[in-house]
């Protein structure tokens, strides 16, 4: 085999190689992406309790794009508690979702922030003043028709009100999505799940702790714990969910808090 040969084949292999890589990038939605209201159906995999959301159209952030059929991993939040207690009450368990799509090692997930069902709920044999107010009801089966948000709707789906420690303390009884800012603690890996535990400067706080969601922050933060000698404190800010009666964290922001020997580990 030539020497010029050799020299292409070479390039050749590059070039698919790099062309794979980019091609792989491509089909990543962006981390943060906000979905506006796509249609589609929640989906229960077979080997655990995890959920998908699978797409009815085509999602596209303008550079990535996720197509009709795709199913996506739908992340614990409240939305998608209230949305899954609302399936067995379909004809069909269609449902048009607003969310936030998040990255984490190679996979895109949708964080649920609101919901509507696009069919009939099942009828228990109604009376006939339920029947009277039926035929006055609005039945949503477009997957593509126009759908005006009511205001309050959309102000539901940014969290507005901040945790504060006095409601830490109280449980995080929420009865919807909250933000938390600019709180102190460690990120730390337990059977499995990564948790962000808050930490008063050397007073732990008992009994609190976070699930935290997959997300591009989380990747971030694991790689910089994985690149440090000693354990490392975080100010993290994000947005606080329940699922279940558990309490999960979607990070926006941590940023390493180093205390230079002034307070205790």
């Amino acid at each position: 085999m030539s020497r010029k040969l050799a020299i292409l084949i070479l390039t050749l292999f590059i070039s698919v190689a790099v062309f794979g890589v980019e091609t792989a990038r491509k089909t990543l939605l962006r981390d943060s992406f906000v979905l506006t209201g796509i249609d589609g159906k929640p989906t229960r995999t077979d080997s655990n309790n995890v959920w998908l959301f699978e797409f009815d159209s085509d999602a596209s952030d303008g550079k990535a794009v996720v197509k009709a059929g795709a199913s996506l991993e739908l992340l614990p939040s409240a939305a998608l508690e209230k949305m899954l207690a609302d399936v067995n009450e379909r004809s069909a368990a269609t449902y048009r979702l607003w969310g936030r799509v998040t990255k984490y090692k190679g996979k895109n997930f949708i964080f649920p922030t609101y919901f509507l069902p696009l069919s009939k709920a099942e009828p228990a044999q109604p009376t006939k003043s339920q029947e009277s107010r039926q035929k006055n009801d609005l039945i949503i089966s477009e997957p593509n028709d126009a759908l005006t948000i009511p205001k309050e709707i959309i102000e539901k789906l940014k969290p507005r009100r901040i945790v504060r420690m006095a409601q830490l303390r109280k449980g995080l009884e929420l009865k919807q999505d909250f933000i938390l800012a600019d709180r102190v603690g460690f990120i730390e890996r337990s059977e499995g799940e990564v948790r962000f535990v808050p930490d008063g400067l050397g007073r732990r706080i008992e009994g609190i702790s976070f699930g935290l969601l997959k997300c591009q922050e989380l990747e971030r933060v694991e790689a910089k714990q994985s690149a440090e000698l000693e354990r490392t404190r975080f100010k993290v800010a994000g947005i606080v969910t329940k699922y279940k009666g558990k309490n999960y964290l979607l990070l926006q922001k941590a940023t390493p808090v180093y205390n230079h020997g002034n307070f205790n580990n």
